[in-house]
């Protein structure tokens, strides 16, 4: 009696770990992406009706701070809405390589415009809530942004393009903290955490969890990076 044959799997057949592996790491990456660029276009959105100069949209208990400090405000938030929505739009690597002159145009606007909101950020620190903590928490965002960012328009004059990578993701982790803190803010009140307590704790955590994230990330290229051989004007690792 002949043994069974059994006839071979088909060369194409996905095997289990194909069918039920983790979705591939660009799928993530863009989920991630989208993610980002619509939470901050969202939050970005809501924080443009200042422009209406309405003292009804302030933060109530800075209503009469922020009237008497107008133009310091004005441009700490039009800075940050501008940086929060062109953020994004830095790193998608076909936007970098098919279109190298909108991709160096929204990298100045976006330069220009974290500037802007730092130093906003900084003439507001004096008159913060929460003192001493919240504003010092703020004054801390805003001088590490300033580096940031200058140390990304340096990185890039010299040439220096992971590098420029690399500060471009801290700098805008550092913006996103207007996503961030509203969240922080809305989840620990939610809790029944006073507000001054999620106030204060956000102008801090807000932002450093961001930072943590952004140094995952700045690990992932600088591994790439070195696996890929320096890149144009980068010194060899």
């Amino acid at each position: 009696m002949k043994p069974a044959m059994h006839s071979p799997a088909p060369a194409d057949a996905p095997s289990d770990a194909r069918r039920h592996g983790p979705p591939p790491a660009g799928g993530l990456r863009r989920a991630g992406w989208i993610a980002i660029t619509a939470s901050a276009t969202a939050i970005a959105l809501l924080s443009a009706r200042y422009f209406t100069l309405d003292p009804d949209s302030f933060l109530p208990e800075q209503r009469v701070t922020y009237l008497a400090n107008l133009a310091p405000l004005m441009l700490h938030v039009g800075g940050g809405v501008v940086a929060l929505v062109l953020g994004p739009w830095q790193f998608p690597p076909r936007l970098r390589t098919r279109r190298p002159a909108l991709h160096r145009l929204i990298g100045r606007v976006y330069l220009a415009a974290a500037l802007a909101t730092a130093v906003g950020g900084l003439l507001l620190v004096p008159k913060g809530l929460f003192g001493p903590i919240a504003p010092l928490g703020f004054a801390a965002l805003a001088v590490l942004l300033l580096v940031a960012t200058v140390a990304a328009f340096v990185s890039i004059r010299r040439g220096a393009v992971t590098r420029h990578r690399i500060w471009m993701v801290r700098s805008y982790a550092l913006i996103f903290t207007g996503v961030t803190f509203r969240l922080w803010i809305s989840g620990f009140s939610a809790a029944g955490v006073p507000f001054g307590q999620a106030y204060g704790s956000g102008a801090w955590a807000a932002w450093l969890l961001n930072l943590l994230v952004a140094e995952h990330v700045v690990a992932r290229i600088g591994t790439g990076q070195r696996a890929a051989g320096p890149a144009a004007g980068d010194p060899a690792p």
